[in-house]
């Protein structure tokens, strides 16, 4: 989203099958960006033969070796969406007598849109700031490791932009007809195994 990072109360990072998000999010730890960090996200079916004991267990691990106190982090294991990953976290933020006012969340690349969405929708008091590891295109692809899916994961994404607010999980967010002309190509061209169902 092009947000331009500065010191935050707080840093999520959110799970996902990439453990690049909890190398990017020590590194902006050790950059003195926040205080504190939660991990957050439980087994899901797309990671759970990445992180068999979760996503943000194994996020964890990778932070503290790569310097990050583990009393500097909060471990959020239940989350299965990124709904949950915002609500969830802001109780474990409570529960732990923080009440951040500026929060950044840190995620995989094509996921930031929609993080922000989320949280702007179900944590309104709160300045949402949000970060993904620096990748190109083709080292997105090269991370996945298998092309076809990296395109499912962002038609999948963007489906989830648009699809979102109209249930009530997001915010509206503008989505120019060249990328919605481009998502409807790659839908009709069978990128659509992380589609939504129904």
């Amino acid at each position: 989203m092009g947000h331009r990072l500065r010191r935050v109360d707080v840093a999520i990072g959110l799970g996902s099958s990439d453990l690049g998000v909890a190398s990017f999010s020590a590194e902006l730890y050790r950059a003195g960006l926040f205080p504190t960090l939660v991990f957050t996200g439980g087994n899901r079916r797309v990671s759970a033969a990445v992180f068999p004991r979760g996503e943000a267990v194994h996020f964890r691990e990778r932070a503290v070796e790569l310097g990050v106190p583990d009393s500097a982090i909060l471990l959020e294991p239940e989350a299965a969406n990124t709904g949950q990953n915002i609500a969830f976290s802001r109780q474990i933020l409570a529960d732990a007598g923080i009440t951040p006012s500026t929060v950044l969340l840190v995620s995989r690349p094509g996921m930031e849109r929609r993080s922000f969405a989320t949280a702007r929708k179900v944590w309104t008091q709160v300045e949402v700031l949000c970060a993904s590891e620096p990748l190109s295109f083709d080292g997105f692809l090269k991370s996945v490791g298998d092309e076809k899916l990296a395109l499912d994961m962002l038609v999948g994404g963007l489906q989830r932009v648009i699809e979102y607010p109209k249930l009530g999980f997001a915010i509206e967010q503008d989505v120019p007809d060249d990328v919605r002309g481009a998502y409807e190509a790659l839908v009709a061209a069978g990128f659509t195994s992380r589609l939504l169902s129904g």
